[in-house]
Parts: C-alpha cells; sequence; structure tokens
C-alpha cells in the first residue's frame, strides 16, 4: 500500500460496522439491497465460519473493504469477494488495484487461516451497479467472465450517496 494506506485484517466486525462500510463504499453506486437487512440478518451472515473482512485506511479513516465469504461444495471451499471497493475520497489513488490483488491472496489462503477444505475457487460478481473500473480491475488480474443474466431492476435517478446509505437522513428543503 502506498505511504499513509494501511490494510487491517478485521477481527469480530459487528453488523453495525459491516453495514456502514457496505454504505460507504456502495451509497455511491446504488447498493440498496442490503440496506433494509434487520441486524439479525447482518449477524447471520457475519458468523459464517471463515468470514473476513479487510478494512483499508487512509488518514485515519476507512477508505475501502473487502469482504470475504466463502461456501463449502463440492468438497472444497468456494470464496465469494463478497463486496469491494472504495470510498469515494479514496478512488483515483491507485489503491483499487492494490486492495483487489490482497483480496486475491487472502482469498486463496483462507484455509491456511480457518478451518475448513481446500480452497477451489475464488469468485466475485459484478454489476453495472458497480463503479466503471470493477470489471476492468478484476478481469486485469485474471477473472473470467463465466455467464451474464439480464434483469429488470428499479433504480433511483441518483444513487443514495455514502451519507444516506450510512445511515444520514437526507436535507429537508
Amino acid at each position: 500500500m502506498p505511504d499513509g494506506a494501511r490494510l487491517d485484517g478485521a477481527v469480530g466486525v459487528t453488523p453495525e460496522f459491516a453495514r456502514f462500510l457496505y454504505g460507504l463504499v456502495g451509497g455511491p453506486w446504488h447498493w440498496t439491497d442490503r440496506l433494509e437487512w434487520t441486524r439479525q440478518q447482518w449477524a447471520e451472515e457475519l458468523a459464517v465460519p471463515g468470514t473476513e473482512f479487510r478494512v483499508l485506511y487512509g488518514e485515519g479513516v476507512p477508505w475501502g473493504y473487502v469482504h470475504l465469504q466463502p461456501v463449502v461444495a463440492d468438497g472444497g471451499t468456494h470464496v465469494e469477494i463478497r463486496y469491494f471497493g472504495l470510498s469515494e475520497q479514496a478512488i483515483g489513488r491507485g489503491l483499487g488495484g492494490r486492495l483487489l490483488e490482497h483480496a486475491i491472496t487472502a482469498a486463496w489462503s483462507l484455509t491456511e487461516r480457518v478451518d475448513l477444505p481446500q480452497v477451489a475457487r475464488v469468485w466475485v460478481h459484478t454489476c453495472t451497479l458497480d463503479g466503471p473500473a470493477a470489471l476492468a480491475n478484476y478481469q486485469s488480474r485474471g477473472f473470467v467472465p463465466c455467464g451474464s443474466e439480464e434483469a429488470d431492476t428499479e433504480v433511483a435517478d441518483e444513487p443514495l450517496g455514502s451519507w444516506v446509505a450510512t445511515g444520514g437522513r437526507r436535507a429537508v428543503a
């Protein structure tokens, strides 16, 4: 990581912190599917054995994160890079590729830290609601599209933004 940035493995992530990171990174990109989750839904996902978070910090605040979620299937562990991204203040600093490289390494080595079957696959899901550089970043680090689907999804004309997505109230005019 460049000077002034650090990547920490986050142990004991609470539902509140996970939701904050999701809103911080996803607010500008129409990530809304989990904003209505209950605390219990967040807690259940975080309780899955092998779930890991890596948080990128810069200038003393979160600049981005990676959420790894393993699933044991077909005799191996399949690790999804469930959520990955940068906050608005971190975009354009050359951090996305480096953060993704760390995520990939952490995903492939997950079973060195957790008692699960050997990792057989690391994958990531992306869509048109992610940042414009997401797909190119994934592909330049070895991910290959393995399918696509089209769905009609209603989205607001403008994304919520990090303020509203992390629990802030919209201004009333």
